[in-house]
């Protein structure tokens, strides 16, 4: 009996961005043929010739290579595009872990981040897992979003008419948590309750619509823009 991702209706659409051709066919090839449960386009080319062709592939996931034609991280131009782009999530690929190049990946609204001396097999599950709304980070680049966090000026979340989305308290939980505190720690430098902490980060995250900390943290990073 098949499982439903095996069904084509139910396959993932997934847009490879790169360089050249052997790049994207390597990727593509990674797939094979949609047995994983994918389908696969490619697109190649620099920035602004992929910009201009973005709107005629639709995609559940995309998989931007950080230096196109056009020169090394000039995927992050597609990346920003691709915010744009409604039902769609993107990673960046990485040929290492490089704090700023990290930062800038999640600053710009990607969902994960993956490296080229990654197995193949392991991308597979990073997409299915971006695909499914949540986050692929690891523990290096996590390091990486926490420090450039403890750059940020003070904490201030406004909603589209520039009403505060947080309260003061609040805002200083999450920028204890952006800190890397456990609730332990924030409830003693706050001098509360842990349980009270637990009910503040509960509140914070349901007004931003996040779930746990890491999306809290690229809540962050896309709220404020820059770092």
């Amino acid at each position: 009996m098949q499982s439903s991702l095996q069904r084509p209706k139910d396959r993932i659409s997934v847009l490879v961005i790169t360089a050249d051709n052997m790049t994207s066919e390597l990727l593509k090839n990674a797939f094979a043929h949609g047995r994983r449960g994918f389908t696969v386009e490619t697109l190649t080319g620099s920035s602004e010739k992929i910009i201009g062709q973005l709107g005629a592939h639709k995609a559940d996931v995309v998989l931007i290579s950080e230096e196109l034609q056009d020169g090394p991280e000039t995927g992050i131009k597609v990346l920003q595009k691709t915010r744009t782009l409604q039902s769609t999530s993107s990673i960046m690929l990485l040929q290492d872990s490089k704090p700023d190049r990290v930062v800038n990946a999640f600053r710009d609204g990607a969902r994960g981040v993956f490296y080229r001396s990654h197995s193949l097999k392991s991308l597979s599950k990073c997409i299915q897992t971006v695909h499914q709304g949540q986050i692929w980070v690891g523990n290096e680049d996590i390091e990486h979003l926490l420090k450039a966090l403890s750059h940020l000026s003070p904490l201030h979340l406004n909603d589209s008419k520039g009403m505060p989305l947080l309260t003061q308290r609040e805002e200083e939980v999450v920028h204890l948590v952006a800190d890397g505190l456990k609730n332990r720690e924030i409830a003693q430098r706050l001098k509360v309750k842990e349980h009270s902490v637990r009910n503040y980060i509960y509140r914070i995250f349901e007004k931003l619509g996040v779930s746990n900390r890491v999306e809290l943290i690229l809540y962050v990073f896309s709220s404020r823009g820059g770092i």
